[in-house]
Order: structure tokens, then C-alpha cells, then sequence
């Protein structure tokens, strides 16, 4: 044979979100990472008017030999994630790590479709609004990088 079949991906026809801003996807009460690149870093202390080291003290957790935001030890939230319940929001937003931009399309979510839906039950925006393509959905899932790209 000249060719192998790949499988189809099971979200071939698309999948809707559209991000409400809940800040659920930021919050407990488990325990999770969000890694950054060095040059997230780089950009983020600059932002924040710190040095990499400060915001690596302050900011960051060693795991490993990655890097991942800390999180509020009660509540397992992302220390960035700032205001009461129903009102949450991103304090670093606009210099967010490009993981946080791939949600939800990250491949433990996109795993199967029993996955999907079972992420939907905390994610209020998954299987609403826009209709992401196959292709936007695989190009999200894949980019590695924000800051070289131009208006984000």
C-alpha cells in the first residue's frame, strides 16, 4: 500500500464555542497546570513590570523543568483570575500563555466525544455559539505561539 488511512477525527464536522467569560475554565477545585514558554515569561514580566525572576517567584510554580502559573491554594483558581464568582476575569488577559488561548480545543478534551461533553458540563460556552471548522480547530490546537502573530 502507498497510503495509510488515518482515522477520522470524530469532531470532523466542527464543534461550537464561544467563551462567556465565566472563568470556570480557570478555577477548582481541581488542581491543574498552565505552562509557559520562556518567551511567555519574557512577555508577561515585562507587562507586569517585573523582572523574569520576580515573576517566576511570585507568579510561577517549578514543574519539572516547566515553568506553570500558581494557583490560590484553597480554592486550586489561577492567581490571575481576579473579582467574585459570576464575575471572574483575567487579569493578564490580553498576555495570556497560548494554552490558555487553545481552550477548550486541547487534546485531552478533544480525546472523544464522551470527553468533550463531560468538559461541557462546567464549561457553559462548549457546544454554543460559533461553529469552529475542523481546520480552525486543529490550528488552534496546534499553535505553539500568540506573540508573533499580529493583532492579538
Amino acid at each position: 500500500m502507498d497510503f495509510i488511512k488515518k482515522p477520522v477525527p470524530w469532531y470532523i464536522g466542527g464543534l461550537h464555542f464561544e467563551c462567556t467569560q465565566c472563568g470556570d475554565c480557570c478555577a477548582g477545585p481541581e488542581e491543574g497546570f498552565i505552562w509557559l514558554t520562556k518567551d511567555e515569561i519574557e512577555i508577561l514580566a515585562k507587562h507586569l513590570g517585573i523582572s523574569g525572576d520576580q515573576l517566576r517567584k511570585k507568579y510561577l510554580k517549578r514543574v519539572g523543568l516547566r515553568c506553570s502559573i500558581k494557583e490560590d491554594p484553597k480554592t486550586k483558581d489561577c492567581v490571575f483570575l481576579t473579582g467574585p464568582k459570576g464575575a471572574k476575569g483575567c487579569a493578564i488577559y490580553n498576555f495570556r500563555p497560548m494554552q490558555c488561548r487553545n481552550w477548550p480545543f486541547w487534546q485531552s478534551n478533544l480525546a472523544n466525544e464522551y470527553t468533550w461533553n463531560a468538559i461541557a458540563m462546567r464549561c457553559p460556552g462548549i457546544n454554543r455559539g460559533k461553529l469552529y471548522t475542523f481546520e480552525e480547530i486543529e490550528k488552534l490546537r496546534k499553535q505553539k505561539k500568540w506573540h508573533d502573530e499580529p493583532n492579538k
